[in-house]
Formats: C-alpha cells, structure tokens, sequence
C-alpha cells in the first residue's frame, strides 16, 4: 500500500529465506560519507527491497536469491551513496520538512490510500515494518534530493535551438503516427483434413464466399452479414479488425488494401483457413510532426535527457569533494565496479551529443 507512493519499498530484512541478522551486527557499518554512515541493517533492507520488486524471484531458491543480490548489489551501494550526498546537500542549503509539511503528506497518502481511519493506517504502518519517525525520515530524504535535484541541476538546463533541431533529425520516429487500417471480414472456413486439400469442399467454401459478397453488394450490412455467417472470432464483433498499423500488416494484405477505396467489398481470397472478403472501413495517412508543432516535447525530452546526464555529473562533483572512508572491501569493490559502469554511460552520452551537434 504505502510502498506505491513512496516509490521505495522499506521492509524487515528477516524475511523468507533470508536469515535475521545477529544482534551483535545490527549496526555494523558499511561506509562513512562525510561522517554519515550506511550500516549494514539499511543497505539489507535496500537489497531486499529490491528483491521484492522483481516477480520473477517469487519463488526462487537460495542460489537464484544469492545471485540476485550479488547481481544487483553494485548499483545499490552507489545509488545509496548518491542518495546520501544529496541529502547532505539539502541540509548543507537549510532543506527541511516541517510538522505542517509532513502532516501535508501524510494526510495525502491517506486518502490515496483509503485510510483516513487512523486505525488503519498504523496498522498499515507496522504491516510495512515502519513507525511514524521511519515514515518522516524517507519522506524528508526524498524531499531534500528532489529540492537539490530542482535547484541545483534541473533549474540551470537549457535546450538550445541546435540541440532541439538535432533531437528532431535523429528521433523523428517518435514525431510520426504510421498509417493505420480499420478492416472487417468475412472467413468462410475450408475444413482441413489429413488426407490433404478436398477439392469439393472447397468449391463450396468458395462458391459460398461468393453468395455472400452478392449478399454485401446487394445492400445488406457487412457486420450483420459477418456475424451470421463467418467462422472467425471476429464475427462477435462484426467482422471488425482494427485499427492496425500498416505496416504490420502482411505484404499480401498490404497489396489487397493498397488496391481498395474506403467502403470497398475485396473478392473472396483464399487463406490458409478458407475464403476470405475484406471491406476497407478506414485508412489513415501518415504523418510527420513538424519541428515546429513538437518545439515544445522536443525541448521537454531534450531537457529530460540533459537532466540525466548533468544530474550524474552533478553527484560526481558532489563525491569528489566528500570524505568516504569503507569498512567493507568487498562493498567497496562493488562500489567501484557501478561507479566505472556509469563513467563509461556517461562518456556515451557525451559522445552521442557531440555526434548529434555536428550532423
């Protein structure tokens, strides 16, 4: 319940197959950044957190699980260390959450999650493994980082107009709706049998198909025609199919329609099931957004990109100036590993912008 809105899941770490941690390591810590510490009892939860979230390892077994969280470990420790320079940040620039703001919150995630009886709402505290001090502590975490987020990186992006015009150049996919095509049969179905094609019943399944297009042509509905006499699932609905887009479409369906005006009856076509009739409903064309319409989503995505990249940089200065002292090699190895993964991501992402400024 309350996991949905808070985007992060906080839960006892003793839980299915792994083990509670001794009393005597409870607080044992991982990591000091700038005097504040990861213990192992939060960077556990974090790991089965994770865990939780991917359904696949509902019922995975001791290996699947220990792989897993050797799997996700690396990317967990450094998220958690970005997360704590980013908290300090905020405090560094006077962040705060107050009573009142908290109250805010909390009231909202009450009534987003139907629990405004109280009640209700400890007990779906406890069921989360939570007090009403945990709840305060990550709802100001993850307002102090959205406030630096804000005010220290997002704030100070710019899209200019070359940037905007080489986004549009290299993704104009993404500004173009594909023709699409509203159909509807008619399957006159040809019985198949072992001993091959019988030439008699398939004369009648043809010759039936055209009766029916007779039928069509005469006046009556293609739907009604449809769904009194076709054998395709689609007769529920009248014989309709679509809207699909062209180009999924067969290259032989794609020919037949190409040769069709809107309203148009096709002559019966043998299929793999039988006969088929086709009447064309709609067509749409193609079309390309100009650089002018999407100005305004272009700038938003080109911005969300630069967001990513410059967010990751930001931190990066943010660690370059800290102070982080390891208790746990094997952690710090890990650390090392995601921090090198996401260096190169990054020197990507700025080759792939400096490609795209020179086309």
């Amino acid at each position: 319940m309350l996991k949905k809105v808070f985007g992060v899941v906080l839960v006892c770490v003793a839980v299915g197959t792994i083990s509670p941690l001794r009393a005597e390591i409870l607080e044992q810590v991982l990591v000091k950044v700038n005097g504040d510490i990861v213990t192992k009892t939060e960077f556990e939860k974090r790991q089965v957190a994770e865990l939780r979230q991917r359904q696949e390892l509902a019922n995975a077994n001791q290996a699947q699980l220990n792989k897993a969280i050797a799997d996700v470990t690396p990317d967990l420790i450094l998220s958690s260390i970005d997360d704590l320079l980013l908290v300090q940040r905020g405090r560094e620039l006077g962040y705060t959450m107050s009573d009142e703001q908290f109250k805010q919150v909390v009231d909202n995630i009450k009534k987003q999650n139907n629990l405004e009886d109280e009640d209700k709402f400890q007990a779906a505290l406890k069921q989360e493994g939570m007090t009403m001090a945990d709840l305060k502590k990550e709802l100001e975490k993850q307002m102090l980082i959205s406030r630096v987020q804000q005010t220290d990186v997002m704030d100070k992006i710019s899209v200019t107009e070359d940037e905007a015009k080489a986004f549009y150049a290299a993704h104009r996919n993404e500004f173009t709706t594909p023709s699409e095509i509203t159909l509807r049969e008619i399957l006159i179905e040809v019985p198949a049998s072992d001993k091959g094609i019988n030439v008699a019943a398939d004369d009648a399944a043809k010759e039936k198909a055209l009766e029916v297009k007779n039928r069509i042509m005469g006046g009556e509905p293609f739907a009604k025609v449809a769904g009194e006499i076709s054998t395709s699932p689609s007769k529920a609905n009248g014989g309709l199919i679509g809207p699909v887009k062209y180009d999924e479409l067969s290259p032989a369906l794609q020919k037949l329609v190409d040769g069709m005006k809107i309203g148009d009856i096709s002559a019966p076509i043998r299929t793999t099931s039988g006969y088929q009739l086709f009447k064309l409903e709609s067509r749409s064309d193609t079309k390309v957004r100009t650089f002018e319409d999407a100005r305004d989503d272009i700038s938003r995505k080109v911005a969300e990109e630069k967001s990513r990249t410059e967010m990751l940089k930001y931190i990066d200065k943010l660690r370059e100036q800290a102070t982080i002292t390891w208790q746990n090699d094997e952690l710090k190895k890990a650390y090392d590993q995601a921090l090198a993964k996401r260096h190169q991501q990054l020197e990507q992402a700025d080759q792939q912008a400096s490609n795209q400024a020179k086309s």
